[in-house]
């Protein structure tokens, strides 16, 4: 395919489901430096993958493989990655473009707590958290929909146990 060609399906992709990348970001890397990196890396993934795209899944379920992929990978790369896991206060736009005073503060400590999972029980959240079916998840993560089913329930459990005992103490 032509560059050209590649660059405008790649905008239309980047124009309509950018919302995708900054979420997998905002899970995989949290200092900004590092953000922008990954953002960086996701994004020249996606436009190199836009010849493989064979129309077999969605364009936003692609996305997310390729995004998740290209996370998980980066993460592994270097341990450097890791090094920001605890520093959440005075982060920027937590997964959402909205203004800090309309943030919900179950929203910011349910991406706080996804941040913590491993990185498969991670891209199953997020994606069920957008709404893509078992199906569609098993598919991004290379998983049997039943697998995906304990996953979620194994999730849900852990973060409902979480929050038992921050509301105990």
């Amino acid at each position: 395919m032509p560059d050209i060609e590649r660059d405008r399906i790649f905008g239309e992709w980047l124009a309509g489901h950018k919302g995708i990348l900054f979420k997998v970001v905002h899970a995989y890397a949290f200092e900004h430096a590092d953000r922008q990196d990954l953002f960086q890396e996701v994004a020249v993934q996606v436009w190199r993958s836009v010849d493989a795209f064979r129309g077999n899944s969605s364009v936003p379920t692609w996305m997310y493989r390729v995004a998740l992929n290209t996370a998980m990978a980066w993460t592994r790369k270097e341990g450097r990655h890791r090094r920001g896991k605890e520093p959440f206060e005075g982060m920027e736009g937590l997964l959402t473009t909205e203004s800090a005073a309309q943030r919900d503060p179950r929203v910011e400590w349910l991406y706080q707590q996804i941040a913590q999972l491993k990185d498969v029980d991670r891209s199953v959240a997020l994606l069920l958290l957008d709404g893509f079916s078992y199906k569609e998840i098993a598919s991004v993560v290379g998983l049997t929909e039943s697998n995906v089913g304990v996953k979620i329930n194994r999730i849900k459990s852990a973060l409902a146990g979480k929050r038992m005992e921050e509301t105990k103490s």
